[in-house]
C-alpha cells in the first residue's frame, strides 16, 4: 500500500477551501493509502506565536481532523513536535540544501519582503518541510499549486541526498487535487481563500456558527449580471461559488446552472448557504464533544507512538549513511 503525508500549520483556524482542498480529500485517501496526517507546530514558530494560543490551535485542528472524518484506525494522526526525528532529520536536510535555492523559495520572498529582519527558519524550513514526508518513505503528497515548489525541492533534496549517500529516502510524487484545490476568497474572487486575510467576511471556517456562515456568503462578491453562470474569467464571483455549491452539495455546474436558471443570485446564496451549514453542523457537533473529552489525547499519543516507531527507523538509516554517531559492535 503506497504511503500519503500531509501536514497542516495550527496557525487558526482552517477555511472552506482547506476543507474542501484538503480535508474531504482526505478523508477518501485514508481507504485506499497508508496515511501519515502530521499537525506542523514546529513549522508554526517560524514567525511569532503566542505559547497558549498555539497549544489551543494545536488542540483544535487535531479534533477538526477527526470530526470531519480521520479515522485513527485507518489513519496515522500525530504533532510533529511529539516526533524528534523531525528536527533531526530537518537538520540533515539543511546541511545538503544550498542558500540559494533557499532564498529562491517564493513564500520566503513574500513573507520576507518589506521587513527589517526576518527569523532565519524563515528560510530553512523548507528542509525541515521535506524531512517531514522523507520520514516517512512518502510515495505521494497531496498539495495545493501553492506548494509545488516546497515539494519540488522536496525531491530535489531526497535524490541529492541518495546520489551522496545511497539509496536511502523514497522520492515522493506530488498529488494536486482534480477539484476544489483553489477555492478563493468570497470578497476578493481572483484571490485565494486565506484565514490571514484580514477581511473576517473574506473566508468562512468549519467552526462558523450557521448565522456567520449565511452572512457571509450573502455578502460575498459576484456581479452585477444577476445571471448564475460559469464564467471563471468574467464572472469569478458567481464562478467560485458554484464550485463550492457543486462539491458541497453533490450536483454539477451544468445542473446548478440549470436550476437556478432565471432565477437571482438572492436564492442561489440561500441555498448555497443552508448546504453549507448542513454540512458543517455535524462537524461542528463531534469536534465540540472531541475538545471536552480525553479521546483527543489517547489518540494523539497513540499517533505519536506509531510515527515514532516509523520515523525513527528512517533517521537511524540517514545518520548510517551520512556517519553519524558511533557504529554499534
Amino acid at each position: 500500500m503506497k504511503t500519503i503525508f500531509s501536514g497542516i500549520q495550527p496557525s487558526g483556524t482552517i477555511t472552506l477551501g482547506n476543507y474542501i482542498g484538503a480535508m474531504m480529500q482526505f478523508v477518501e485517501l485514508q481507504n485506499d493509502y497508508n496515511c501519515y496526517f502530521c499537525i506542523v507546530d514546529q513549522h508554526a514558530i517560524t514567525v511569532p506565536q503566542d505559547r497558549l494560543e498555539l497549544r489551543k490551535n494545536i488542540r483544535s485542528l487535531a479534533a477538526l481532523y477527526l470530526a470531519v472524518g480521520i479515522d485513527p484506525e485507518k489513519a496515522t494522526l500525530f504533532i510533529q513536535s511529539e516526533v524528534p526525528a523531525h528536527a533531526q532529520a530537518g537538520w540533515m536536510m539543511q546541511c545538503i540544501s544550498y542558500i540559494g535555492e533557499l532564498e529562491r523559495m517564493t513564500q520566503f520572498k513574500d513573507k520576507s519582503a518589506g521587513k527589517d529582519a526576518v527569523s532565519a527558519s524563515l528560510l530553512t524550513y523548507p528542509p525541515l518541510m521535506a524531512a517531514d514526508i522523507l520520514l516517512y518513505n512518502t510515495n505521494l503528497v497531496p498539495v495545493g499549486e501553492d506548494q509545488k515548489q516546497h515539494m519540488e525541492l522536496t525531491r530535489d533534496l531526497a535524490e541529492r541526498f541518495n546520489k551522496k549517500y545511497g539509496e536511502v529516502l523514497t522520492i515522493p510524487d506530488i498529488r494536486i487535487p482534480e477539484v476544489g484545490a483553489r477555492i478563493m476568497s468570497l470578497q476578493e474572487p481572483t484571490k485565494k481563500m486565506s484565514k490571514s486575510d484580514p477581511n473576517n467576511k473574506a473566508f468562512i471556517t468549519p467552526l462558523d456558527d450557521p448565522k456567520q456562515i449565511v452572512k457571509k456568503i450573502k455578502s460575498a462578491v459576484t456581479d452585477s449580471e444577476g445571471i448564475v453562470k460559469f464564467d471563471k474569467i468574467n464572472k469569478p464571483g458567481i464562478s467560485n461559488l458554484l464550485s463550492i455549491y457543486s462539491i458541497l452539495g453533490n450536483k454539477t455546474i451544468p445542473e446548478l446552472e440549470e436550476m437556478y436558471h432565471g432565477k437571482g443570485y438572492g436564492d442561489f446564496k440561500s441555498d448555497l448557504a443552508q448546504v453549507v451549514v448542513n454540512v458543517f453542523e455535524p462537524i461542528q457537533e463531534k469536534y465540540n464533544n472531541l475538545m471536552e473529552s480525553t479521546e483527543l489525547d489517547r489518540i494523539l499519543d497513540e499517533g505519536a507512538e506509531k510515527a515514532n516507531q516509523v520515523a525513527s527507523k528512517t533517521l537511524k538509516k540517514m545518520e548510517n549513511a551520512m556517519g553519524l554517531g558511533r557504529k554499534r559492535r
